[in-house]
């Protein structure tokens, strides 16, 4: 007997010649006809045709190091071949951008997958004001070709020129080229909470040119923004140093 209904036409597959894609706002769908994808390890969810997976850890004994002194980083797996490759992370929202000759900083749990044509590291940020304990680290992804990240909800990207530009640090994302980021410490800690302040131990200040990206949730626990100390640091100098 045949199927009635509207199913298998409302969620057809899209059809698109770019290496990156969305299916849906939490379904990316990656054309493997453009060369290997760096993805999340286990977030194939689905593919078609001969896609083959090669777990590459955290990515070389220097930055295995670093994720395990840091606890920075994200496990990733190498994809190849031809067809289509579908990938996501507990439907999470998925935003899709591409670089050219470009940077950005992100945390490390929100990276999905990216062109093997991006380089990427781990790196400890400097940032200025009071001294506090532990490090503050994102991974930094350089270079020409398609970022795909993953955002709790829907999120903000607040263009940091347009005024002074603050951000929980469990809620900031990522942010471009050119942002510089430094440490606003909240000195009332308790006492602060209790006569109505935030609560938190410190905020994420930027400046500069360029956009931050902050998601509606709380969520980033593990990783970039787990500890921090002082300093501040464009990409620019964290590349360069």
């Amino acid at each position: 007997m045949p199927i009635h209904g509207s199913l298998f036409t409302d969620f057809k597959e899209e059809q698109t010649s770019d290496q990156f894609s969305l299916q849906n706002k939490k379904l990316l769908k990656v054309q493997m006809g453009h060369g290997p994808v760096m993805a999340r390890t286990g977030s194939m969810v689905a593919y078609q045709g001969d896609v083959r997976f090669e777990n590459q850890g955290s990515g070389g004994v220097g930055k295995f190091l670093k994720q395990a002194a840091t606890g920075e980083g994200v496990k990733m797996m190498t994809c190849t071949g031809q067809g289509e490759l579908f990938v996501a992370n507990e439907a999470d929202d998925i935003q899709v951008m591409y670089l050219e000759n470009d940077m950005i900083s992100v945390n490390g749990n929100n990276i999905l997958a990216f062109s093997s044509s991006i380089d990427w590291d781990i790196h400890r940020i400097q940032a200025r004001g009071a001294a506090m304990t532990g490090g503050l680290y994102n991974v930094v992804l350089k270079g020409s070709g398609y970022v795909a990240i993953t955002t709790k909800g829907e999120p903000v990207a607040l263009d940091v020129a347009s005024a002074p530009t603050f951000g929980d640090a469990q809620a900031v994302v990522m942010w471009t080229g050119g942002v510089r980021m430094d440490i606003k410490v909240d000195t009332g800690g308790l006492k602060s909470l209790v006569r109505g302040g935030t609560g938190e131990t410190f905020q994420m200040a930027f400046g500069g040119q360029g956009y931050v990206l902050v998601q509606p949730a709380e969520s980033v626990t593990d990783g970039a923004h787990g500890q921090t100390k002082s300093g501040g640091s464009s990409l620019g100098d964290l590349l360069g140093g």
